[in-house]
């Protein structure tokens, strides 16, 4: 089964498009009737990370921010989106003469609210109706909505994919996404795997490139503005007060709370801080708390992936603070999954096992009251034909390369 993932993440920053090919063990034949496969192996057959345009970005950022904005701001960037995802991804099959199955879209979270450490809504844009009519293909969508009225976080899903890619491990590892947010999966033998959000992987970081630049760079590129400055102790432990970062996992977080005028609230008690300090003490505090929470489960092995990945001071410090007995390394060395689509690929592997009848989501994962199956379908140009329900999920992915 060819399934196309589409991820945008919260960077908010375009759009990464995987399409895999998914192989259910050969061992129980290849119709799926009678028995579960126990390993399912998934070929990456083309991927893609695609800018959006200047306008699209700019009125995404504008909902990320705590602000009253119009409902017309919310329609708009919903259809501007679903086209730009339509689009996006009609372009990457044509390049590499590809027909998907089923494409599941992720869309742009913009609110993810919590109430006392609950998720009470959780809101992704990005109309699934125009990738379904441009590709004439079933589109799942809106797949963390289900996990949250069962009482979960809706988030970090991946935990899922990354407990499939790491069924036979030893050591406790922690496998590490740095997008916006900052989210670690800890696997250790034995046990249920757990997953949570850890608070701002690049999302402060982005704010001060973007102030220190005019605008110019959305990212600190290369780490540079970080490298140029100097770690203010005093601003870091003020940082490091927020009280999420003492909360038990389950947990989520987004830029409801990591925003720029929660910035700003730290900033204003230090206005003779230099600007390149300021996004130093950023990133050191992303740091920071990543390698606080790693070393709270006793993990060996970090294994990191994310856009974060590409900017070398904030893994410089990461591999500082974490220290000499934990390694870091990244997706692409541990499984040979490059860092930019794991999270589209996590997507396409959902929408796999939505289609098979099977739960995309573990109580120990995000808290819920039980397993669900993740998302809802729009149908393509035919009726929706979904095949006989398997039974279990495969305990393992295998990929091939």
């Amino acid at each position: 089964m060819i399934i196309a993932g589409l991820m945008t993440g919260t960077s908010a920053d375009g759009l990464d498009l995987v399409i895999a090919e998914f192989m259910p063990d050969p061992t129980v034949g290849s119709d799926l009737v009678g028995a579960d496969p126990t390993t399912l192996t998934v070929r990456i057959l083309a991927e893609r990370e695609t800018p959006f345009d200047d306008q699209l970005a700019a009125d995404i950022l504008r909902l990320l921010e705590p602000a009253d904005l119009p409902l017309s701001l919310v329609s708009s960037v919903d259809g501007r989106l679903g086209r730009f995802c339509a689009e996006a991804l009609s372009e990457l099959c044509a390049d590499h003469d590809l027909s998907p199955d089923l494409v599941v879209s992720h869309g742009q979270t913009v609110r993810h609210d919590i109430t006392d450490g609950q998720v009470t809504s959780t809101l992704q844009l990005g109309q699934p109706a125009f990738i379904a009519e441009r590709l004439g293909v079933p589109v799942l969508s809106d797949v963390r909505s289900r996990d949250v009225a069962a009482g979960g976080q809706g988030a970090p899903l991946v935990g899922l994919l990354d407990s499939l890619l790491l069924s036979d491990v030893e050591a406790p590892t922690a496998v590490l996404n740095l997008g916006g947010i900052a989210n670690i999966t800890v696997i250790t033998s034995g046990r249920d795997p757990i997953a949570f959000d850890t608070g701002p992987a690049n999302a402060l970081i982005d704010i001060l490139a973007r102030r220190i630049t005019d605008g110019r760079q959305s990212y600190d590129r290369d780490g540079t503005l970080a490298a140029a400055g100097t770690v203010d102790e005093d601003l870091l432990a003020a940082l490091l007060t927020e009280p999420f970062y003492g909360r038990p996992a389950p947990k989520s977080t987004g830029k409801e709370l990591f925003h720029a005028a929660y910035l700003d609230s730290f900033l204003e008690s230090h206005p003779r801080l230099g600007e390149h300090d300021q996004i130093a003490t950023v990133t050191a505090l992303t740091a920071r708390t990543i390698a606080e929470a790693v070393r709270d489960h006793d993990v060996t092995t970090v294994i990191a992936s994310g856009g974060g990945t590409r900017n070398p001071e904030l893994m410089r410090r990461l591999g500082e603070v974490l220290g000499e007995g934990i390694a870091l390394t990244s997706s692409d060395e541990a499984f040979g999954l490059p860092e930019g689509s794991k999270e589209a690929l996590l997507m396409a592997l959902l929408g796999w096992l939505s289609w098979h009848g099977l739960d995309g989501t573990a109580p120990s994962l995000t808290g819920a009251i039980g397993p669900r199956i993740a998302g809802r379908f729009t149908p393509g140009d035919g009726p929706l034909q979904l095949p006989e329900p398997l039974h279990r999920r495969p305990t393992r992915l295998r990929l091939h390369n």
